[in-house]
């Protein structure tokens, strides 16, 4: 490339009688690309486990943009509802996923369209890579009937095939989880779940519950459990006599993973995949992250660490810079293109934000809508889809 261009610019000073190899630009076809590499990536910590996923993760360059378009629109969706959460447009609950990109991006990487996924509160990122649009999030934040959940469910409960939702209750979905796997197994359709928590739930006593249940029935459930840290405002050591969540299951196999990097979050997930499909039972992984925001939208997050801590994760650890380098040092992409996507990303989600805060609300006739999908067995008073409902202010 640069001998091209240099013979390039010789024929020109000869042509013009003037220097004007600085202005010479030529564009970048896909050719001069590496269309794929391979990557050292971080061991896994393993517990009950022989061997674990690999050191080496292969990446092409479709799979590198792929990656790096997933994680950073759904940073630039959360800095958006931030945005929409303190202009008082989105109301109510508000659980923010930036700084935990690598973890949903990677997971979603490594998984087929027809495994099921349910998660908690923090489900922004699951619900869009489970294929819901930019526009039908940020929708249902502000409780717009073009919403994924018709404006009716929020932050907290949007869902789409395969995807059972955020869950409001902590550690509630996780025994829903084995019930999906349950369901897999029964069926035997070679499906997985993939069911998350956090580590402020992984003390709940329905966890315990639910790998034992598995354990027995040798259910193809993946427990991941999303370690960021803090539970709320308190952190990991202060609420945790153990913190080696991977370890949780006891006689179920664990993994412990790098949840900042989307090649490890990737090969550790097919490989747990891989372990659930085989018909050997459940497995536990622990994704090491780190939310940038507070637990919600109600906590600023700084009151129980510092912003130098959080500046230094950013800094050091950030997902979506992790994955720029690399495509960057190995010529797998230009920092021009990049740019444009970025530019791309933040167009859309400014677009999906117009939508989203001049579509309508849903009629208050439709408050009582959607409650059974046929009549209900018993009269239950305020569940009846036909009732006239008045608004009083």
């Amino acid at each position: 490339m640069k001998a091209m261009l240099a013979i390039i610019s010789n024929a020109l000073c000869r042509i013009t009688g003037k220097n004007v190899g600085a202005r010479v630009v030529v564009s970048r076809s896909f050719t001069d690309f590496t269309p794929q590499a391979t990557f050292d990536i971080k061991q896994c910590d393993l517990h009950r486990l022989e061997e674990g996923p690999p050191l080496k993760a292969e990446l092409t360059r479709e799979q590198g943009l792929q990656y790096y378009r997933t994680m950073q629109t759904v940073r630039r969706m959360e800095l958006k509802a931030d945005q929409l959460y303190k202009q008082k447009i989105i109301r109510g609950f508000c659980h923010l996923y930036d700084g935990q990109e690598a973890c949903a991006a990677g997971i979603e990487a490594a998984i087929n369209r027809s495994d099921h996924l349910i998660t908690a509160y923090r489900a922004h990122g699951y619900t869009y890579t489970r294929g819901v649009t930019i526009k039908e999030i940020l929708a249902e934040l502000t409780g717009r009937k073009g919403g994924v959940a018709k404006g009716k469910g929020g932050s907290m409960h949007m869902y789409a095939p395969y995807f059972y939702g955020g869950n409001g209750i902590v550690g509630a979905q996780v025994p829903l989880g084995a019930g999906i796997a349950l369901a897999c197994r029964y069926q035997g359709n070679n499906q997985v779940c993939v069911t998350l928590y956090g580590d402020g739930a992984a003390n709940q006593g329905q966890l315990f519950e639910s790998f034992n249940m598995a354990a027995l029935w040798k259910l193809p459930c993946i427990f991941i459990c999303e370690n960021n840290r803090y539970g709320m405002g308190t952190s990991v050591e202060r609420a945790s006599a153990s913190t080696d969540y991977y370890k949780r299951g006891d006689f179920i196999p664990g993994l412990r993973v790098d949840g900042m990097d989307v090649l490890c979050v990737r090969e550790a997930a097919k490989f747990a995949a891989d372990y659930c499909r085989s018909g050997k039972g459940p497995i536990v992984m622990e994704l090491q992250t780190y939310r940038y925001h507070g637990h919600s939208m109600s906590d600023p997050g700084v009151s129980y660490r510092t912003r130098e801590e959080i500046q230094e994760v950013r800094s050091k650890n950030d997902p979506i810079t992790v994955l720029k380098e690399r495509l960057l040092s190995n010529n797998m992409a230009s920092a021009e293109e990049l740019k444009d996507i970025d530019v791309a990303i933040r167009k859309e989600v400014e677009d999906a934000a117009q939508f989203a805060t001049s579509d309508p609300e849903p009629p208050l006739e439709q408050l009582c809508n959607h409650i059974f999908c046929n009549n209900p067995p018993v009269e239950v008073r305020g569940t009846n889809p036909w009732s006239k409902l008045q608004s009083v202010s």
